[in-house]
């Protein structure tokens, strides 16, 4: 990113915390006020150790500073660590908040493990480049001007020394800060490859070890690690040299500032009071040339990571009509309350030429699709794999938008629905059924969370859950594990579907929802879904003809295009294609 660009992105970030950045400076400078009284106060404790008068008011002066100057920073230091942390929880919760409204197809040309990383690594990134290197860039720089004048009001000759030495390494200094941003953005980047990699591998747990795949997967993984590894390391390398230029600085004219000062004192230009003071102040320059290299190696690190950060919050996002602020998230997002549908009507489906594909760059997907769902009862869609069926759901949920055509739902397109109202009308079971980690009551509830008791027991029966939940040890409060993984395929199904129902939509869209379940089971949820389209309008994509021969209407789809629509016992006798998958499953004479 451009440098504009960056210091842009990085005041956002820093301007709802000024305050209290600003109270960390000037405590800060407090303390910094106190430790450049300490060298005036030591030089008049040299003149008066040649006399005769006390030294115990200098000495009780000088504790005095110390303690209070001590005292004043770690307050200072406190306020900051405390601002850095809240600007680290903000920008996760702007991050969590765009990336949860991410349109699908951002999410599928993205790595979910980098995301992660973007919201968990970068963001610790900020912590220091957005408070305390801001503070230190601020009172560093003040600190070393005062420095400077002081130490120029006591010799300019020896001041000179000092600033040529300090302009000569801080030359090379600046030659180093471009190699730590590049080497941070590359760690970044390594550890976002990493979080990638192991979701991948936690996300296929079983296969990985049916397929003894360990070793290679853990291989990816290390090599990875081993990048981010290399690129910290680097970074680590760079900064280890920028930090002691600053000791190399400070010697360098601690020699230079003796001889060249042990000669002005000899030549009596100069009292040794003043050198000794001098000299103090040359080694209370370490403190303030630290911090501004510190704020420059700090904003090289979060320049890198402010840059993954942005190129996150450029993903497009879903416009919802939940009240969101700006660069923020919704208040209590999982407890808010689902949109109850307005009408509890049926709703109508329309397809009216609709034309479709995922990028374009891509083939089309819809060919000119069309069809007419009226209402009430149940509509199957049929046909080979990569026909189309599962991407009419995707435009009806409107997780794509159609490239061509309209999509009606209740007669109106679906881009003039307000999309949280839109969603909050159908219930969705898709093709994996997934089930959140966490117990079968909050996955049961995930779409309707002010569901009754009674609610669920309903469901449950519907779904012919409830002699599964009284076997369980913990009833409704079992823990079901990662993506469901307690419970065997067809009951994620069956909970994906009671979860479904638990939100009493107006439309029902079952993608092969009953294609993990035995045949008992599989008729009982078949009557069910019959059931509930009596009120519902029900649409389901099946391979399994034998869940759809009862369908109200069956529309055939074929490489992309809709080939046929009638009953089952229609297009056994009218439709080749049909006929052929119902032959082929000993459905042809089934009515």
């Amino acid at each position: 990113m451009p440098a504009k660009e960056t210091w842009r992105a990085l005041y956002q970030h820093f301007r709802p915390h000024r305050a209290a950045v600003a109270l960390g400076a000037v405590l800060t400078l407090i303390g910094s006020a106190a430790g450049l009284a300490q060298p005036l106060a030591a030089g008049a404790l040299v003149d008066r150790l040649g006399g005769d008068d006390s030294i115990a008011g200098i000495l009780l002066l000088l504790t005095g500073l110390v303690i209070l100057g001590t005292a004043i920073e770690a307050f200072g230091a406190y306020v900051l660590e405390r601002t850095a942390e809240s600007v680290v929880l903000a920008a996760r919760r702007t991050l969590i908040g765009r990336l949860l409204r991410l349109r699908l197809p951002e999410v599928e040309r993205t790595q979910p493990g980098d995301l992660m990383s973007r919201i968990t690594s970068d963001t610790t990134l900020l912590r220091a480049v957005t408070t305390q290197s801001v503070v230190s860039a601020a009172s560093g720089g003040l600190t070393f001007i005062a420095t400077i004048i002081l130490m120029g009001l006591m010799d300019a000759v020896l001041l000179g020394v000092t600033l040529g030495v300090i302009v000569l390494i801080g030359g090379a200094v600046a030659l180093l800060m471009p190699k730590i941003e590049q080497a941070t953005q590359r760690s970044q980047e390594a550890v976002g490859t990493m979080s990638t990699a192991l979701e991948r591998v936690f996300g296929a747990f079983r296969t990985v070890k049916a397929s003894g795949a360990e070793q290679r997967e853990a291989a990816a993984v290390e090599a990875a690690a081993r990048e981010a590894w290399r690129q910290g390391v680097r970074s680590a390398k760079w900064q280890s040299m920028a930090g002691s230029s600053v000791g190399l600085a400070v010697q360098v004219s601690f020699l230079a500032v003796l001889g060249i000062g042990g000669a002005r004192v000899a030549s009596g230009a100069i009292s040794i009071s003043t050198l000794v003071t001098y000299l103090l102040f040359l080694f209370y320059l370490i403190d303030p040339v630290g911090r501004l290299v510190e704020a420059a190696t700090q904003y090289q690190q979060g320049s890198a990571a402010i840059a993954r950060i942005v190129q996150a919050e450029r993903l497009e996002t879903e416009q919802t009509d939940q009240s969101v602020p700006d660069g923020g998230v919704a208040p209590a997002p999982a407890s808010a309350p689902v949109p109850t549908p307005a009408a509890p009507a049926a709703m109508s489906v329309t397809f009216d030429d609709v034309t479709f594909r995922y990028r374009d760059d891509h083939p089309c997907v819809h060919h000119g699709v069309s069809f007419d769902v009226p209402g009430a009862g149940m509509t199957a869609f049929v046909g080979p794999s990569g026909a189309g069926k599962t991407t009419v759901f995707g435009l009806i949920e409107r997780f794509y938008e159609a490239t061509g055509g309209r999509v009606l739902v209740d007669g109106k397109d679906v881009q003039e629905w307000p999309l949280a109202e839109l969603r909050a009308s159908i219930g969705y079971v898709e093709q994996d059924a997934p089930v959140l980690a966490g117990t079968l009551r909050e996955n049961l509830l995930f779409a309707a969370p002010d569901a009754t008791d009674a609610d669920v027991h309903e469901v449950l029966v519907r779904a012919r859950l409830d002699g599964m939940v009284e076997r369980l040890p913990d009833g409704l409060d079992t823990v079901v594990g990662h993506r469901g993984s307690k419970l065997s395929g067809g009951e994620r199904q069956r909970v994906a579907i009671a979860r479904a129902l638990l939100r009493k939509p107006r439309l029902l869209l079952l993608d092969e929802a009953t294609s993990q379940l035995d045949a008992v089971n599989e008729m009982a949820l078949r009557d069910v879904v019959a059931e509930v389209s009596r009120e519902v309008t029900v649409l389901v994509v099946a391979h399994r003809l034998s869940t759809v021969t009862l369908a109200d209407r069956i529309v055939v789809m074929d490489a992309g295009r809709v080939r046929a629509v009638g009953t089952h016992t229609e297009l056994v006798e009218e439709d080749p294609l049909y006929g052929e998958l119902a032959a082929t499953q000993f459905l042809a004479t089934s009515g």
